[in-house]
């Protein structure tokens, strides 16, 4: 018997079926026979202790303008589903951790994944602090002072939103910049939240390394290397991929983070590496799966799958 899996994520109906992590799953699911439920993070809805989703079944298949059809919408009680998959795309604001907190209700009665309780806890850019034997120098702060003074001993940093993505709003500022206390001042006239400084790594000329685990082992990766004059690496904003190897560093980083992804139920991830560091570590909805099918020729959705279904299993 497959099982009822559902897709908590942004418009199927829009994204690049050559790209999207969240259609690749689903391909995968449907390929193994599971059955497809869509629906959008606004049409769910607590009432009388059921999680509640409107939204419809789903078949997708690989055909660019006609890649999925619907069947009638209708409304489904989650905990009555075997898997939900947390797939729609960040920022991650209190919409978002409101939607982690509705699916904690079902888990792990209905298996979520990512498990939203460490998805909301583990937040990309604050994971990372747990590991800073194997991250470049980084600040989290609101204080211009203090900001400042990171930058006075750094010389050359990057400065960013901290629950940013897609590499919106990330600004190099090297030792000739004069920008800071625009940016500063830019940033807290629309958010309370901090920021986010590291020193600047020069190697990410050479590529910023998306590296994606499965249930915390190393799957492959792949090199996002930026656009000629731009800082940021990510797909989003013109970054190339590229094939890529894993080195003897970037095992030693898997094996160090992989133990607490697997304990925290964080199936599907992907981390940033750029030369020797670790950057980030994506839960919310990591992206580059297609990528690394591409270039490696395998079929990394079905290993993913295949710890879903063992994790299913194991309840």
């Amino acid at each position: 018997m497959g099982l009822k899996v559902a897709f908590q994520m942004d418009p199927i109906g829009s994204v690049d079926i050559e790209a999207d992590s969240t259609f690749r799953l689903a391909e995968e699911a449907q390929a193994r026979g599971h059955r497809l439920f869509h629906f959008g993070p606004d049409a769910v809805r607590f009432h009388d202790g059921r999680v509640i989703a409107r939204g419809c079944p789903m078949t997708v298949r690989r055909v660019q303008g006609d890649h999925v059809d619907f069947e009638p919408e209708q409304e489904i009680d989650l905990s009555d589903c075997d898997v939900v998959w947390l797939r729609q795309d960040p920022p991650f604001d209190m919409h978002y951790i409101t939607g982690t907190h509705l699916l904690d209700l079902i888990h792990p009665g209905t298996l979520v994944v990512n498990d939203p309780f460490w998805v909301r806890n583990y937040p990309e850019k604050l994971l990372v602090l747990r590991f800073p034997d194997l991250t470049p120098p980084t600040l989290i702060a609101r204080d211009l002072a203090a900001i400042r003074a990171f930058k006075d001993t750094h010389g050359d940093i990057i400065l960013k939103p901290l629950y940013g993505n897609g590499g919106a709003g990330v600004f190099r500022l090297d030792p000739n910049d004069r920008n800071l206390g625009a940016l500063h001042e830019l940033f807290t006239g629309f958010s309370r939240e901090p920021l986010i400084a590291q020193k600047f790594l020069p190697d990410v000329e050479r590529g910023d390394k998306r590296i994606i685990l499965v249930d915390g082992e190393p799957a492959g990766a792949i090199n996002r290397v930026p656009a000629a004059g731009e800082t940021r690496s990510n797909m989003h904003v013109g970054g190339r991929p590229e094939k890529a190897e894993l080195t003897a560093r970037d095992l030693e980083i898997c094996a160090a983070i992989g133990p607490l992804l697997r304990e925290k139920g964080q199936v599907f991830v992907g981390i940033d590496v750029i030369g020797q560091h670790l950057t980030e570590i994506n839960l919310t909805s990591p992206t580059g799966l297609q990528e690394l099918e591409r270039f490696d020729g395998t079929n990394v959705a079905a290993r993913i799958w295949e710890a879903v279904e063992a994790r299913r299993a194991g309840q």
